[in-house]
């Protein structure tokens, strides 16, 4: 909550509240003429926060309507049949047809949201290769331990971090997706889902050609 404050006397004003803040502030005038204005940043007057996320939310949210899955599950190559040749089916583990998949179009169940066709395992182990791939090398060039050695060796405590690590990105990306949100419907810039897919899928890439490469050589890549 903001609070505007005006210490002169304005007789002007009488007690009559300002025009231009009639639907967001109140105004009153005390006996010591000073005019005292208050403003909520947001309708929700019991979320001081609720201005803030409807910025968020304008300047980032594109949301995915069920017609924007049909059309691009009717017009997309890739939805009539993945890289293995699978065609999607209803009645299939794998390969569901993209509106069945899709967390704003179907049942949020924990069973849908994890299958391996599902909106979190990829965003999450992603994100969790991203994290772990900068996060490795970068202590690696700080301690010349291998990835192996960061987890398990008893002088440090690598292996904490990457639990907790594991779990508070797996809640954050669970938030949206419960919700009814995949990163589809999110971009600013450069930043949007695609990209973040791509990413994810070098780092995860990269993440286990570094173990198996320090496995090889039985030591740190950077030292």
């Amino acid at each position: 909550m903001a609070a505007l404050l005006c210490p002169r006397p304005t007789p002007f004003l009488g007690a009559k509240p300002l025009p231009a803040f009639a639907s967001t502030c109140s105004c009153s005038v005390h006996k010591s003429q000073r005019l005292v204005v208050r403003c909520q940043g947001g309708h929700d007057n019991s979320n001081p926060l609720s201005g803030l996320r409807a910025s968020v939310d304008k300047a980032t949210k594109n949301p995915v309507t069920d017609d924007d899955v049909l059309v691009n599950q009717f017009e997309s190559q890739a939805e009539k049949q993945s890289v293995l040749g699978a065609v999607p089916n209803s009645n299939s583990m794998y390969a569901r047809p993209e509106r069945e998949r899709r967390a704003e179009t179907v049942s949020r169940s924990f069973g849908s949201i994890f299958a391996l066709d599902g909106a979190a395992p990829e965003v999450i182990n992603g994100r969790l290769a991203m994290l772990g791939f900068v996060w490795a090398l970068s202590a690696e060039k700080w301690t010349g331990l291998t990835v192996i050695e960061q987890i398990y060796n008893p002088t440090t405590s690598g292996l904490v971090f990457f639990v907790g690590a594991v779990q508070v990105f797996t809640y954050a990306s669970m938030i949206p997706i419960m919700n009814g949100e995949t990163t589809d419907a999110r971009s600013w810039g450069p930043f949007n889902a695609r990209a973040e897919r791509w990413n994810g899928r070098l780092a995860m890439i990269g993440f286990a050609a570094l173990i198996v490469d320090e496995m090889i050589r039985q030591g740190a890549l950077i030292h």
